[in-house]
């Protein structure tokens, strides 16, 4: 990847898969309710961390990757 052209495309298609993962989060139903979310919920106040949700987000991005620079070589 020396050129800068591959630089952009590489951009663009993080910034696709951004998008694509926007639009298509309201229709995955795991997303957010995973066993071991927090969520605290009281009368005037609501808490709620998805502790779970960001560790299989970051193995997921993590393994993808590394899969990816796996390959490149």
């Amino acid at each position: 990847m020396q050129h800068p052209a591959w630089i952009l495309i590489l951009v663009g298609l993080i910034i696709v898969g951004i998008g694509a993962v926007w639009l298509l989060a309201p229709s995955i139903p795991w997303l957010g309710k995973l066993p071991g979310d927090i969520r605290i919920e009281g009368e005037n106040f609501k808490f709620y961390f998805p502790v779970v949700t960001c560790i299989v987000i970051s193995l997921l991005l993590t393994g993808t990757m590394w899969l990816v620079r796996y390959f490149s070589r």
